[in-house]
């Protein structure tokens, strides 16, 4: 086996996520995708993708680089959630900061010129590495990245808070749950 990866790059960085339900995974109430890009043909930045009852259902965008969110809507974000997609969908500047960690308790915090929103992981399981090559599931790329399922995920919006909880899943057979936190993220296509 050759010491390098096969695929061309086409993205580093991470892609942490909260999703939340009221009925354990089958009515989905908050969705909340979360991107961190050390690198892209767009550029370095972050984006925040919201779907949550605290926005009454409506997607909102939130990044420090517009290009970079564009840029995962496009390449991205149509395969893992088609309505993050969506390019019609106004830009809102914000700035981003991270603290804590998955041993205790781990926050993204974004901020724009009206809100602040803040994202908390903790009660982390083991960690593992998700090995998704292109072609799996029949996606064009894919993606390895490590993960850190959290059995707890806060959403706080403007002062308030998500109602919903996280739920168990299971990647492979590993325990995961629909909030993780996913570091060392890379996004692949084949060669050429």
């Amino acid at each position: 086996m050759p010491p390098v990866d096969p695929t061309d790059v086409l993205m580093t960085g991470e892609n942490s996520f909260i999703r939340l339900s009221h009925d354990g995974g089958a009515t989905p109430s908050d969705r909340l995708s979360h991107w961190r890009v050390l690198w892209c043909p767009a550029g370095a930045g972050h984006a925040l993708f919201v779907q949550s009852e605290l926005t009454d259902g409506r997607v909102r965008v939130y990044s420090d680089n517009p290009a970079v969110a564009r840029w995962l809507q496009r390449t991205i974000e149509t395969l893992l959630f088609p309505a993050f997609a969506d390019e019609t969908l106004p830009i809102i500047a914000a700035e981003f900061t991270r603290g804590g960690d998955p041993r205790s308790a781990a926050w993204e915090t974004v901020v724009s010129a009206t809100e602040r929103i803040r994202l908390t992981w903790w009660d982390c399981l083991d960690p593992f590495v998700l090995t998704l090559p292109p072609g799996f599931n029949d996606r064009p790329i894919g993606v390895f990245s490590t993960f850190f399922p959290a059995r707890a995920a806060q959403v706080e919006f403007g002062g308030r808070v998500a109602t919903g909880r996280p739920w168990p899943e299971t990647r492979g057979d590993r325990q995961a749950s629909s909030a993780c936190l996913a570091w060392s993220e890379t996004w692949v296509k084949p060669r050429g």
